[in-house]
């Protein structure tokens, strides 16, 4: 019955024109497959942002590890869909057909006994993720360490929420933001609410169900109705103010903040995350790594912003498509482009 209410409530939106972003590649799959997206009226714009860490990860990036899987005795592993976003020159995947070393793993954890069993083979990690995924990243460099392994590197792309979205709040045009409920988890949802005073925006933490989605999608349309600014939390089971305090310490004993590149925005002071102190010797060259040559007629970096949708890429479902990505968003099952394609052709 309270589903019920919030689905009405939504169909029957009369207010003035709303312009909202979903933050997390999540979220955008989750409001398209439960059919939430569907029932919004036209005056309700559902807007997709910079939630998926490998849409937002610059080509300097995917060519250094490029770079890196053609040098002897070396072996880059990610996961599965970092293989094929394309550098300025080759994806992993292209660079592997001509000779480079590259797999994929499913749990980072897998290269400890790969590594273990051909020392003679200096494997270098494609760290790449949100808050959500750096706590494991962190606990596995604790671990190299501890255990003594030398052939181990990471190649890092860590990045941290509240950065990107003030530069959204400061200039693109959107009245509310569904923020990203797995960083939130880690991070507490507290770390929103002073973007939500500064920038005079309403911000409502949003779980994954269609039930939770909905009673965000209400409470964010409401607020953002009456221009009302402040922090909502609708994840409270799983999301709490402080966030995890555990993982956050291990973030802040082996990582430090320092500039970071995302693809539509460039450079964003402090908002990546770089192995620090005696982890530092983990590093495979992870700084710097900012330049991000986009191809010609590609709109990633304007869709991760929120300044066109995916449909209105002139490559989209042309050019670009999942078996041939032009663009990292059509490359991953969070990027934008690739969730519009598969649930609406």
């Amino acid at each position: 019955m309270q589903t019920k209410l919030l689905v009405d409530y939504l169909q029957n939106y009369r207010g003035r024109p709303l312009k909202l972003m979903e933050v997390c590649g999540t979220h955008t799959a989750a409001l398209y497959r439960s059919g939430l997206r569907n029932l919004l009226p036209p005056s309700v714009q559902l807007l997709s942002g910079p939630g998926c860490p490998v849409c937002v990860t610059p080509t300097a990036y995917i060519d250094k590890l490029v770079d890196l899987s053609r040098q002897p005795g070396h072996c880059v592993l990610s996961f599965g869909d970092m293989l094929a976003v394309p550098g300025s020159r080759d994806s992993l995947l292209s660079a592997r057909a001509r000779g480079g070393h590259c797999d994929f793993f499913y749990q980072p954890e897998d290269v400890l006994e790969r590594a273990a069993r051909e020392p003679q083979t200096t494997f270098i990690l494609a760290a790449v993720g949100f808050e959500t995924t750096a706590p494991v990243w962190a606990a596995l460099a604790e671990t190299i360490l501890a255990r003594g392994l030398t052939n181990i590197k990471f190649l890092t792309a860590l990045k941290t929420m509240p950065q990107v979205l003030e530069e959204l709040c400061r200039t693109a045009d959107i009245d509310g933001f569904l923020c990203p409920g797995h960083v939130a988890v880690i991070t507490g949802s507290e770390i929103f609410r002073p973007l939500a005073v500064r920038y005079h925006k309403p911000m409502v933490v949003g779980g994954f169900t269609p039930e939770l989605l909905a009673a965000a999608l209400c409470r964010l349309v409401s607020a953002a109705s009456h221009k009302e600014a402040g922090l909502w939390n609708e994840y409270g089971a799983f999301v709490k103010p402080q966030g995890n305090v555990k993982a956050q310490a291990l973030l802040q004993k082996v990582f430090t903040a320092g500039p970071a590149s995302w693809r539509g925005l460039m450079v964003l002071p402090a908002s990546g995350l770089y192995l620090q102190g005696p982890y530092a010797v983990l590093d495979a060259g992870s700084r710097g790594l900012d330049a991000d040559q986009i191809p010609p007629g590609c709109s990633c970096g304007q869709v991760l912003t929120g300044r066109l949708t995916s449909r209105e890429c002139p490559l989209f479902g042309k050019a670009c498509m999942p078996s041939q990505p032009v663009g990292a968003c059509m490359v991953s099952n969070e990027g934008s482009c690739r969730i519009v394609y598969e649930e609406q052709g």
